[in-house]
């Protein structure tokens, strides 16, 4: 940083001086043009021959002539470089001597200067300058062009240099207790802490030390946190890179990366590397469409020979962590390279509210806020989402001034998290505010008549940052489902919102395009890759690779005939027609309540999941209003009774 300051500092001194230099220069080769005027030499010869000059100097070394004129002011001075003072002496002193004699009371004054012994240089002072100043010029452009040519050919040296973050274990501030929700994984990688605090009682029993370990899991699960906690809790070294820093675009740069980063590794063993987002180099070879031997595969191939090369109790311990296992090169993952794997799942109800009990930690909760049930109502977060859930609470609690956090500012911070920001300010139209009212509470009765089906959250027909016009939100119940009915419960859920369209307003819309493709999507799935389908059998008839490259799709074909193909599309269209009549059947059964849910959201544009329980119960939204009913009910009925 500063000698990056010390540099700008001196080219903008350089920058400064040179239009100074310039200007000065300018400054005196004009005062040196004004020793000369525009006059002929006869013209000056003529004003001593017509007695108009009144004084006079003459430097005998340069020539250089100052004199006053009859009329001049005192501060007036005409100024001529005579080109001979020889001549120009003999020209005019037959004028100065005869005008003397004839006014001795005004003579002409007169005087000659012997030439100072720098007036040559003087007058070569502009060149001079000129000169140096390009000289100079031409001196610092060529050690900024070899400073440059410099720079260049050390950053094409230092590509093979990888720049990895190196933090001293001790110094970290993650232990495993500040990991939570994964206790499991924990366990597995204290082993790894042991090694590197008490290596020689593995050595002595002749045991060997994994030399990798794969962390696997979705994103924001804390696999880098992991990694992260085990240089913790060991005190040793931390070299962090990215797979994507061994990629370049010339070849061998990601070769020569990897040699260095696992030369730096062995000079401060006992170590961990920890490789994030291994799958950007280690990827299957021969994916892709063009030749084999690209960068990313010498680089892998390097990775490869690296890994074989030191020893099982060198110290050197390597985590890796991806989300796509599928795609790395089977050679990475094979025993004597990464020998372990430890996926990383999404935490379940306790490991949320662990999660949850660590990110409120500095957070004043109200007392109204139970972490055990926001873990019951965030089922499918992971850490990072459950982080974030909590800074937006805590923001939303800033935003409206209050001292801790309330468990409703958590609740809206969920539907923020998953569902996006409410566009209170988009209007609609009647036309499509009915609209979106009667499909979203389609969903929602749909949901309510189907037996073992998530119950409904929230329902609103304000737009959300997710692009539709509303939204029916549940509160899932299981951790996960895989069930046929789960499926087909989903299906009618789905459908509601598209047959509410139909039976209420005789007339559908765009709005059921994305229910439609993702209950097409699990209909499918259903078919040909569960085995779920009664006409076809208990037969997958998808591989389910889920190949993400190229070559491997361009390569891939079907394992089933095209009349099993048509079976197929016949059977999903079956399943499909079969959740919508039944949808049907349940939204006309139940009209009244569906078009009370609808009317309610005209009203409101929101219902909360209780309200909605309370409708169709009750008919009714609030709980004090059914108890007051049924109080006044009971007293008539005692009335009448004892009447």
């Amino acid at each position: 940083m500063r000698k990056n300051m010390s540099q700008n500092w001196k080219s903008a001194i350089f920058y400064i001086l040179i239009p100074l230099l310039l200007i000065g220069s300018i400054f005196l080769f004009s005062a040196q043009s004004k020793n000369t005027t525009a006059k002929n030499y006869s013209e000056v010869v003529n004003l001593f021959r017509n007695n108009q000059v009144t004084q006079y100097e003459l430097d005998l070394s340069s020539g250089n002539l100052t004199y006053k004129l009859v009329g001049d002011g005192e501060n007036t001075v005409n100024r001529y470089t005579v080109p001979s003072v020889s001549y120009f002496l003999d020209d005019i002193s037959d004028y100065v001597n005869d005008y003397n004699d004839a006014n001795p009371d005004n003579q002409i004054v007169y005087n000659y200067k012997k030439g100072s012994s720098n007036s040559w240089w003087m007058s070569m002072l502009p060149t001079f300058i000129f000169t140096i100043i390009i000289i100079v010029m031409f001196v610092w452009l060529m050690r900024r062009m070899s400073s440059s040519i410099g720079n260049e050919t050390n950053r094409t040296l230092g590509f093979g240099r990888i720049k990895s973050k190196t933090q001293s274990g001790e110094d970290s501030d993650k232990k495993f207790e500040d990991v939570a929700g994964c206790d499991e994984e924990k366990a597995e990688l204290a082993e790894l802490v042991d090694f590197l605090k008490n290596g020689e009682k593995y050595t002595q029993l002749g045991a060997r030390i994994p030399k990798g370990v794969l962390l696997v899991g979705p994103p924001g699960t804390g696999k880098t946190l992991l990694a992260k906690a085990v240089a913790g809790e060991a005190g040793a070294p931390f070299l962090s890179i990215s797979g994507s820093d061994f990629v370049e675009m010339y070849v061998g740069v990601g070769a020569s990366r990897v040699r260095d980063l696992f030369e730096q590794a062995k000079k401060k063993s006992p170590c961990i590397v920890f490789i994030d987002e291994i799958d950007a180099v280690g990827r299957h070879r021969g994916t892709g469409m063009g030749g084999g031997n690209d960068e990313r595969e010498q680089t892998l191939n390097q990775l490869l020979v690296e890994m074989d090369g030191f020893g099982s109790n060198s110290g050197v311990i390597v985590i890796a962590a991806t989300n796509r296992p599928d795609v790395l090169d089977p050679a990475l993952l094979r025993p004597g390279r990464f020998d372990r794997q430890i996926t990383v799942n999404r935490p379940d109800k306790q490991g949320r509210e662990d999660i949850l009990k660590v990110h409120a930690k500095g957070k004043p909760l109200g007392p109204d806020v139970d972490l055990k049930e926001v873990a019951k109502d965030t089922i499918g977060f992971t850490g990072a989402d459950l982080e974030n859930l909590m800074n937006e609470a805590a923001l939303l609690a800033v935003r409206r001034n209050k001292k801790a956090i309330s468990y409703q500012d958590i609740v809206d911070a969920t539907s923020r998290v998953e569902l996006g920001t409410e566009k209170k300010s988009h209007k609609y139209s009647e036309k499509a505010k009915k609209l979106t009212a009667y499909h979203e509470a389609g969903h929602a009765v749909a949901s309510y008549y189907v037996e073992g089906h998530d119950p409904v959250r929230e329902i609103s027909i304000v737009p959300r940052g997710l692009g539709a016009g509303g939204y029916t939100w549940y509160t899932p119940q299981e951790e996960n489902y895989n069930s046929r009915n789960d499926m087909l419960n989903d299906l009618i859920s789905m459908f509601g919102g598209r047959v509410a369209e139909a039976v209420a307003l005789d007339d559908i819309s765009t709005g059921a395009s994305n229910d439609l493709q993702r209950a097409t999507e699990i209909v499918r799935d259903m078919v040909v890759k569960y085995g779920m389908s009664d006409d076809l059998g208990p037969v997958v008839y998808d591989s389910g690779n889920g190949e993400v490259f190229l070559g491997k799709d361009y390569g891939h074909v079907n394992n089933y005939s095209e009349q099993t193909s048509a079976r197929i599309d016949s059977e999903v269209e079956k399943i499909m027609r079969e959740a919508y009549s039944k949808t049907m059947s349940i939204l006309k059964e139940h009209y009244d309540k569906l078009e009370l849910v609808a009317e309610t959201l005209i009203k409101k544009e929101k219902i909360s999941g209780e309200e909605f329980e309370n409708l169709m119960k009750n008919g009714t939204l609030e709980v004090e209003a059914v108890e007051a009913s049924t109080e006044e009910l009971t007293q008539e009925q005692t009335e009448t009774e004892n009447g």
